[in-house]
């Protein structure tokens, strides 16, 4: 392969969306008292938030809700699960979470090293399919902005990962073609497959060791691993 361009995913690739957000949600859980609302362990919240976000999430990314519902209904729908209907602290813990988990600063083990690692021999990109403020944000905290030379978001391609035309915008706005680029990830469907799908080279960072029968140029279940790679 003759590599130029590399497109990476956001969360839980460089930046530890998990660790990240299970703080803020921590912080969230102390912050509104809500061991007095009968939400008695803050393990317990993170559990349902988790299981009802990533729900929500699927929503939006088929166009069945929009960001701004994703962004309350997810706490909402959390509260409820717990006996608790008010909107109005939905609404004040979605704007926290919003307005705080980007400040949180924890990478993947290995990123910026790789990052350093790869800089010198390729153009970096990003391609994520998060709230496009919010994730720039996560760059600018993190101070991984410089690393990259174009941001893709799917508010700004108009779809979410794995739809092609979201490859496709990153690929024009970076003036890269397929042969050319590799795109690493974290997420086998929205990343792996819909990269694959599209004809860019995709390298899967699977640190769960999920199986899978897809033929990749790459399987590492740490970031260091992609040196020997590219």
């Amino acid at each position: 392969m003759s590599i130029e361009h590399v497109f990476f995913d956001l969360d839980r690739t460089l930046w530890d969306f998990n660790a990240n957000s299970r703080l803020e949600l921590h912080s969230i859980w102390e912050d509104f008292k809500l061991h007095q609302s009968g939400i008695s362990l803050p393990d317990e919240f993170i559990k349902i938030y988790e299981q009802i976000n990533s729900e929500c999430w699927a929503l939006y990314r088929k166009n069945e809700i929009t960001k701004e519902t994703l962004r309350v209904k997810r706490f909402e729908d959390t509260l409820r699960y717990f006996g608790i209907e008010n909107k109005l602290l939905a609404e004040q813990i979605a704007t926290r979470y919003t307005d705080n988990s980007p400040k949180r600063t924890i990478l993947v083990e290995g990123a910026l090293p790789l990052l350093e690692y790869l800089k010198a021999k390729y153009t970096l990109h990003i391609i994520t399919n998060g709230f496009e403020e919010v994730q720039r944000k996560k760059l600018r905290n993190c101070q991984l902005s410089p690393y990259f030379k174009t941001f893709t978001s799917s508010e700004e391609a108009r779809v979410t990962k794995p739809h092609p035309s979201i490859f496709s915008t990153a690929l024009d706005k970076a003036k890269a073609k397929k042969e050319n680029s590799v795109y690493i990830g974290d997420d086998f469907i929205v990343d792996i497959q819909g990269a694959s799908d599209f004809g860019i080279s995709a390298i899967f960072y699977n640190p769960n060791k999920k199986e899978h029968s897809m033929e990749i140029i790459g399987d590492v279940e740490k970031l260091e691993e992609i040196k020997t790679i590219l």
